[in-house]
């Protein structure tokens, strides 16, 4: 069977049967029928009881215990429940009706349950603003009430059995508790389907969630259908068998709201074209290429290219280029990556390709794109080209996408005509706006803690920059293994050089951009002046991570 052949559900329970029962799964899954997540969930359990019986939110204390143990955070491992481990500890009076509503068993649905419990819990960019998210932690806290019926659940993992099955997906606005009821449809099918077949696993909902998240491991100990010999076992982490991540899961990795990236695709569906403009180091790039395969399906289906002063239309549609025809200098006709792209396009209509347009404003855009520009536009259109032989004619393919960034620090910013900005939605990356308001911060408070002050250099060093596109973005200091030594290194030769090509002429006014004085330090003693030193005592304020 191929790896992306779809299997009936009969199939999908009958060929793991061997490793459901084997040594490999005992090991990974507890050899005990009560094993180790039977063990959060009665350490999670005695939790509730604390807090059900209690109107003293001192008895969160008692659940955040639980999420510490080993058991739990081997739980935590494929779940990060970092976020609301975090909003225990330091907001336990508004944590306690929450949980209560959430563990109390009224009659109340469970989904509604869910989504009460989510709307209160305060949104950090921090891997809990995705409904996936939300999803997966408030499954381990559902744990509380019983394992078997409420296992553990896992977005990604689900996804797959999804694929494989043909099970039908949840819609695409469903939030934490639609996913979730929807989760435990599919694991009851897959029960109902092994008592059918007389297979004595998955013979509940937590055996069917861990041949859900073991699928993996079963796969390459036994192969499809249990054909063959089993093969060496590989002792890993399930890995992500998806070609991209969801939307959900790509905000999580970007520490974006979901529903930035959603209004994003919608523009792309729009226009099919968008630049991502803003000051340097606000993640532009990065987050144009992540959001690319994650739409396309596939890197594959991605190329980037960068622009730059001497791009010409020859190098981005179509030119002669030079090559040896018989052992002589000539030239052929060459296609540019706009045209490849297009023809695998073509080639591949039921799938979304990308073109990722790097410093689309430091080309000469009237030059590169030439007729580009009206079947931008006009994608129903044909023309002929400029290099056309024999009277062909190219019409830019709907399911070709284009996602440019442009740096506004760059003075080139003001060659993008209006031409241009007619065909493309333009989408602000600032350091004072959503998405990347707060990134940085947020990224070190669950990165690197003791590193949070360097937020506050950032801060104010775009607050003495008077020119606003201009700013200092959060990419900079978002660095692993980041300490003081390192932020100066990068601040005294990235940051300050950056600086002072826009204070070019203004001696004095550099001199606010030291290191040390916007930390809040005399340079010649180390003293903290009576502004209040390194800003460590301020509040960290969650953001979202796009490096």
């Amino acid at each position: 069977m191929a790896e992306n052949d779809i299997m009936t559900l009969d199939e999908y329970v009958e060929w793991p049967q061997k490793f459901l029962a084997s040594e490999e799964f005992f090991q990974l899954e507890g050899a005990e029928p009560r094993g180790w997540k039977f063990e959060v969930g009665s350490g999670l359990s005695r939790a509730r009881e604390a807090v059900l019986s209690s109107d003293d939110s001192s008895s969160i204390k008692q659940v955040t215990k639980e999420f510490n143990k080993p058991d739990a955070q081997r739980l935590f491992f494929f779940i990060d429940g970092d976020p609301l481990d975090k909003w225990f500890k330091e907001k336990p009076d508004d944590a306690l009706q929450p949980l209560k509503t959430l563990w109390t068993e009224d009659g109340t649905p469970i989904a509604e349950r869910i989504r009460t419990f989510v709307e209160q819990v305060p949104p950090r960019g921090n891997g809990f603003k995705s409904a996936g998210s939300r999803m997966n932690v408030v499954s381990v806290l559902l744990m509380a009430l019983d394992p078997e019926r409420y296992p553990p659940l896992k977005v990604r993992f689900l996804k797959e059995g999804y694929k494989r099955t043909g099970y039908r997906t949840p819609p695409k606005d469903a939030d934490a508790g639609a996913l979730y009821e929807h989760a435990l449809g599919f694991l009851d099918k897959l029960v109902e389907r092994a008592a059918a077949l007389c297979c004595p696993k998955p013979s509940n909902r937590l055996e069917a969630q861990s041949m859900v998240w073991s699928y993996q491991w079963a796969k390459k100990r036994f192969g499809p259908r249990n054909e063959g010999a089993p093969v060496e076992m590989v002792e890993e982490e399930p890995p992500s068998v998806s070609p991209s991540p969801s939307l959900d899961e790509l905000a999580d990795e970007l520490m974006f709201d979901v529903e930035f990236l959603e209004r994003v695709e919608k523009l792309l569906e729009d226009k099919r074209q968008v630049i991502f403009q803003g000051p340097p180091g606000t993640g532009k790039t990065y987050t144009a290429k992540k959001l690319a395969v994650c739409l396309a399906g596939s890197d594959e289906r991605v190329r980037l290219v960068q622009f730059h002063p001497s791009y010409a239309y020859e190098d981005f549609v179509q030119g002669f280029r030079p090559k040896l025809i018989d052992r002589q200098p000539g030239f052929e006709l060459k296609d540019g990556p706009l045209l490849d792209m297009a023809k695998m396009a073509e080639q591949d209509p039921e799938q979304k390709h990308f073109l990722v347009i790097d410093e689309i404003n430091r080309g000469n855009l009237a030059k590169v794109f030439g007729e580009m520009y009206f079947l931008l536009e006009y994608r129903d259109e044909e023309m002929r080209l400029q290099y056309s032989e024999s009277g062909e004619t190219f019409a830019m393919p709907p399911n070709l996408y284009i996602i440019g960034t442009m740096n506004t620090a760059d003075r080139s910013i003001a060659l993008v005509d209006l031409a241009l900005r007619r065909r493309f939605y333009f989408v602000v990356f600032h350091p004072d706006k959503d998405p990347v308001k707060g990134l940085l911060r947020g990224w070190l408070d669950e990165n690197n803690p003791e590193m949070a002050w360097a937020a506050d250099i950032v801060d104010r060093a775009n607050e003495l920059l008077a020119d606003r596109e201009a700013a200092i973005g959060p990419s900079y200091l978002m660095k692993e293994g980041l300490d003081e030594e390192k932020a100066r290194m990068i601040w005294e030769h990235n940051v300050l050089p950056y600086v002072e090509e826009h204070l070019y002429g203004q001696t004095d006014g550099l001199a606010q951009f030291d290191f040390d004085s916007l930390r809040g330090r005399s340079d010649s003693n180390g003293e903290s002046d009576e502004d209040g030193g390194d800003g460590e005592d301020e509040e960290s304020a969650a953001g979202s991570d796009d490096a």
